[in-house]
């Protein structure tokens, strides 16, 4: 990627996460069909424009937050944007209620992840690393959310 006055190198995002893979930080560890939607909203996450959020139920996405200043932002629009598709599918229930949402990077403070919990998120996937990862787990604690940190960071410039 060529940058103003220089060039940008960086590694191919080959690495693939495994269930056995993922560190459960929570309190509240994910059921099986949460940590199958974590899994695959991941994956999708790894596509996506940073800062990249995606919400999935039922390995299906239903709402994707991309290339925002702010992972706030882009937590919103993603669901903002599964609010647009309930209506227009004439559902009464929001899609992100009891789903699962990828964040490309860590959640650097837990107001991401609450924006996330508020739209009925129950699962959060994320790379950690964070110097506040502690008062980002208590939040998810205090939610009830499951969260599990992958490690790896799919975020790219």
């Amino acid at each position: 990627r060529h940058v103003s006055g220089g060039f940008l190198v960086q590694d191919r995002d080959t690495e693939t996460i495994l269930e056995t893979n993922l560190d459960i930080v929570t309190k509240r560890k994910p059921t099986d069909m949460e940590l199958e939607d974590m899994l695959f909203a991941w994956k999708v996450a790894k596509h996506v424009k940073s800062n990249a959020i995606v919400y999935a139920k039922n390995t299906a996405t239903v709402g994707i937050g991309a290339g925002q200043m702010s992972r706030v932002d882009s937590c919103r629009i993603a669901a903002r944007k599964s609010v647009d598709m309930a209506e227009n599918l004439s559902l009464s229930f929001p899609l992100t209620k009891g789903s699962a949402v990828a964040s490309d990077a860590f959640f650097p403070f837990s107001d991401g992840l609450m924006v996330a919990a508020e739209a009925g998120a129950t699962a959060i996937i994320q790379p950690g690393g964070s110097m506040r990862d502690e008062e980002v787990i208590k939040a998810a604690d205090e939610a009830n959310l499951a969260m599990a940190f992958t490690g790896i960071r799919h975020f790219r410039h």
